[in-house]
């Protein structure tokens, strides 16, 4: 007889949709099996032919993590085109890529971790460079182009599957596991949810990573608004993924809960749906789902709903239907497209912030090139290894010809003498294949050790001179004449052993601290110092070495000879993605580092015609006066100096648009934690400084015109319209960019607001209408009072023009809208946390899983104030709802206090509310409630009876 062939089981048949498939797959699998799916290193069901799983692939700008592939621009870079065509062709060049990489290597994933949407609020987060913008509209826009590019075009399966990062109002690296981000009804509407709700509405996102950080007092990965919003935003499936180690630090630094049992519990309840902690071993998270369960804190239905989301990404991977999934197999990887593609992406990410008169550089000029990053190609954590690379100078070669381009690179070339006057000297090399650190791909770069294979550095009476790169606050480089930097392995030697800084803790900076007549050199990785022993030079908590610092050559000096007999300077300085400002850790300041100032004030005294190419992760406040040209990139991946070559040749017109605002001095900025972007007057929106340059700004080689917008308001949009002419005598992209204001707002709105922009080529001479359908919603706020949107009704005025500042033509429309009511405080009540303005306050979780409280910040009285609250026929008495202990304070339009409420003993916790009363003369009429807040006192609610 033969034997049958056993039914294909319904998940395995396509004519079949995907949620039946999905139901009758959950249905097989046991409890245990289900479990051991939660981890981001889900295994493989061989009794069902259910492979392996795994969350998480970075993409950020290319393939991370895995090995060799296109790079390119930084995030920051690619919102500077602000072009969403061009960035969903990146998106989908890595997209091919990653699949390409699949095939030949199973470790690399296709549930990606990309987009950062995360908003560019403060210029000096550390994590910068990974996001695209301060401007909610802007950032959504981009962010929803690149992920269509990382989804692809099918309409049922997905190339890969996209995870935006980091939800929510994360933009702080100091202390950011265990600090709580402030974020007013208002600002988390209009400011941080936007961000992440068109992208997700688009239907081009596969999930959200929770941030490190706590929202009013609640960490993100217990956090209602998963779904009280970004559930609420569309019907697929979302797969929530935890970031690395997050839900640890639940218990073990945020003490949030005390057991892990009941935070890992908690954060599935919550919305989690996958958990990425403790690396590939995933036995620590199951036992904690176990010990939930056991202890009834889940129930396997909840579990069920965590797998249903993740099986439901991956079968629009294809992974059930390898015969019909159309990206199956796909090779393309370092094609020459995405090669064009990254060098088209770097020119159109190029600023030109100033220009007097140098630029263009004439064909024939005499270039010096100089500056610390003049020779360099830097990657960051995010970014893959280069398989191309081109250097400004390289680019400038090509370009202008070597024999028409002087290099000076800055640095002091220095030898370090002992106390027992010998000099460190690095060995030469051995003949050693290994490769270029982070190379080979890995799975967790952070994991990476460093060479030990290369002889440590030694002393004697011969020196090695090495070239001593400042990065700024002391943290410097020191680098061997071969091109490889002093860097610390396990096991304590100081080598010449790194191609670049890098690694999670960096293994190659170094501090000289003043010591008698000499320096200690501490390495900052480990803290030690560095130390001379028989067996080589390596680092110990005893007996540090003192140096004597001998400088043979000053970078200055170096840079003062090469652009003397130039015809144009281009200084290139930054920073160093790896070094002062990145994932852990926040700049300090806005100033670029003394010694690139340095540099810089040296080029300029031999040669006034000096431009200045900042490359950097983030913005710099810079002294503009005597400088007659200025251009930012970020660091532009692997074609960013043949781009910036082009740039400066005049063979590509810049067109880059700042994406934030770039404030002229450290003192115009808010407190790095202050999360209120309306009352401290942040970003482009709202602030009232004059900026370095403004949101937008970004200049050109030709001139463009604007004629008068035309506007009319048809039915649920507002129709704009206007033409941009290129009056110049070169092709060049425009930026046209539409704001709006409202004129005579009840509350504070935005100075200008973005409502639309896009990027245009012309010739010279050429025109083009432009046309923009606004939807009635993009002129609304949050309406604290009534808890929803509202349209206000009256004139805005509509902007067109070329940055946020350079308005070039106006007109205004007047809108019905829905009048302003006053707060029926008899009925409702007041929210604590729904006030219309504050001071010294800070927004609390009122429970552990839902709802706000208030409570003055920490040495301050708080003050908060409820515009027009109608009180009716009249009021007696007032109650509030608190917590803690202190005192809270009524009063009505500035008057004296109306009543006194302070609890007679303090509660049992934070979550132990009680109910206070007080009674007062009768008040009637509409009336402004202020409330003051004394001690560590939690107010919820407030309400008022007759």
């Amino acid at each position: 007889m033969t034997a049958q062939t056993p039914p294909t089981p319904p998940f395995r048949d396509t004519t079949l949709p995907f949620a039946k498939r999905i139901d009758d797959l959950l249905s097989r699998l046991t409890l245990d099996e289900k479990i051991g799916f939660l981890h981001q290193f889900a295994p493989a069901v061989e009794r069902l032919d259910v492979a392996a799983f795994r969350t998480g692939q970075e993409a950020l700008h290319g393939v991370a993590w895995m090995g060799p592939a296109t790079v390119f621009p930084q995030a920051v870079g690619l919102g500077a085109t602000w072009n969403q065509e061009l960035v969903r062709r990146v998106g989908e060049a890595v997209s091919r890529e990653v699949r390409a990489m699949r095939t030949r290597d199973d470790r690399v994933g296709l549930n990606v971790w990309a987009p950062t949407v995360n908003l560019l609020r403060h210029p000096l987060w550390g994590r910068n460079e990974e996001g695209y913008s301060e401007d909610p509209k802007l950032t959504s826009a981009i962010a929803t182009a690149y992920t269509q590019g990382l989804r692809g075009d099918h309409p049922a399966y997905w190339r890969t599957a996209p995870v935006l990062k980091h939800w929510l109002a994360h933009n702080n690296e100091t202390e950011r596991d265990t600090t709580s981000s402030s974020v007013r009804p208002r600002v988390l509407h209009e400011y941080d949810l936007r961000a992440f709700r068109e992208t997700v509405e688009a239907g081009t996102v596969a999930g959200v990573m929770p941030a490190y950080n706590l929202v009013n007092g609640r960490p993100n990965h217990v956090s209602p608004y998963l779904r009280e919003h970004l559930r609420a935003w569309t019907e697929e499936d979302l797969l929530v993924c935890s970031d690395a180690g997050a839900p640890s630090n639940l218990v073990d630094s945020e003490h949030y809960f005390d057991s892990h049992e009941e935070a890992t519990a908690a954060a599935l309840r919550a919305g989690v749906d996958s958990f990425t902690d403790h690396g590939t071993d995933s036995s620590t998270i199951i036992g904690r789902i176990r010990g939930a369960l056991e202890r009834g804190l889940l129930t396997e239905a909840d579990i069920d709903t965590a797998v249903r989301r993740q099986l439901s990404v991956r079968f629009r991977l294809g992974e059930f239907d390898p015969g019909a999934d159309p990206y199956a197999g796909e090779q393309p990887f370092d094609t020459p497209e995405h090669r064009a593609l990254a060098q088209e992406a770097a020119e159109q990410a190029i600023v030109l912030l100033k220009n007097d008169g140098p630029l263009p550089l004439a064909p024939n000029a005499r270039v010096a090139v100089v500056g610390l990053l003049a020779d360099e190609c830097k990657l960051d954590w995010y970014s893959g290894s280069l398989i191309h690379r081109v250097t400004p100078l390289e680019g400038l070669h090509e370009r202008f010809g070597a024999e028409r381009v002087e290099f000076a690179e800055g640095v002091d070339r220095v030898l370090l003498k002992t106390s027992a006057g010998t000099f460190l000297h690095v060995p030469p090399a051995l003949e050693a294949p290994e490769a270029a650190r982070g190379a080979e791909g890995a799975l967790d770069p952070a994991l990476l050790a460093g060479r030990t294979d290369l002889p440590p550095l030694t002393a004697g009476a011969e020196g090695t001179e090495l070239a001593l790169a400042d990065w700024g606050e002391g943290v410097l480089t020191l680098r061997a004449p071969d091109g490889r930097y002093l860097s610390v392995a396990e096991d304590g030697y100081v080598r010449a052993s790194a191609d670049q800084p890098g690694g999670w803790v960096v293994q190659e900076t170094f501090r000289l601290e003043p010591h008698g007549d000499g320096h200690l050199l501490r390495h900052v990785g480990t803290g030690r110092h560095v130390r001379v022993a028989a067996d080589g030079v390596k680092v110990a908590e005893e007996d540090p070495e003192v140096f004597e610092l001998v400088v043979v050559e000053r970078g200055e000096d170096a840079v003062t000879r090469a652009a003397a007999g130039a015809d144009v300077v281009v200084v290139v300085a930054g920073n160093d993605p790896h070094i002062n400002g990145r994932e852990t850790e926040d700049r300090t300041t806005l100033r670029l580092p003394a010694q690139q100032e340095l540099l810089l004030r040296a080029a300029r005294a031999a040669n006034p015609n000096t431009v200045l190419v900042l490359t950097s992760a983030y913005p710099y406040a810079v002294d503009t006066a005597d400088l007659p040209a200025l251009l930012w990139t970020a660091h532009g991946g692997q074609a960013a100096g043949t781009a910036l070559a082009r740039v400066l040749a005049g063979d590509v017109s810049p067109a880059g648009r700042l994406p934030q605002t770039w404030y002229a001095d450290d003192a115009d900025l808010p407190d790095l934690l202050d999360y209120d972007v309306i009352g401290g007057r942040q970003t482009y929106l709202y602030f009232e400084g004059t900026p370095l340059f403004p949101f937008g700004h970004g200049l050109s080689y030709a001139g463009f015109s604007y004629g008068e917008p035309a506007a009319d308001v048809d039915g649920s949009a507002v129709r704009v319209s206007f033409t941009v002419t290129n009056t110049g005598d070169v092709t060049a992209d425009e930026v046209p960019q539409l704001y709006t204001r409202a004129v005579d707002p009840s509350v504070p709105r935005p100075r200008r607001e973005l409502l639309a922009h896009r990027r245009v080529t012309l010739a010279p001479g050429e025109s083009v209408g432009l046309s923009f359908v606004l939807p009635l919603s993009a002129f609304a706020f949050w309406d604290v009072a009534a808890g929803r949107w509202r349209v206000e009704p009256g004139t805005y005025e509509l902007l067109a023009g070329a940055s946020s500042e350079d308005v070039r033509a106006r007109t205004t429309v007047t809108l019905d809208g829905e009048p302003t009511a006053p707060r029926p405080v008899l009925e409702r009540g007041l929210d604590a946390a729904g006030f219309d303005e504050q001071s010294g306050v800070e927004i609390v979780d009122r429970t552990k899983a839902v709802g706000d409280s208030v409570t003055a910040a920490a040495g301050k009285d708080g003050e908060l104030l409820f515009r027009r609250c109608d009180f009716g026929g009249g009021a007696t008495e007032v109650t509030v709802e608190v917590s803690g202990e202190g005192t809270a304070e009524v009063s009505l339009d500035g008057g004296p206090v109306l009543a006194e409420l302070s609890p007679g003993a303090p509660t049992s916790g934070p979550y132990d509310y009680t109910t206070l009363r007080a009674s007062f003369a009768v008040v009637d009429g509409v009336h402004d409630v202020r409330l003051r807040l004394r001690g560590p006192l939690r107010l919820a609610h407030v309400g008022f009876s007759g």
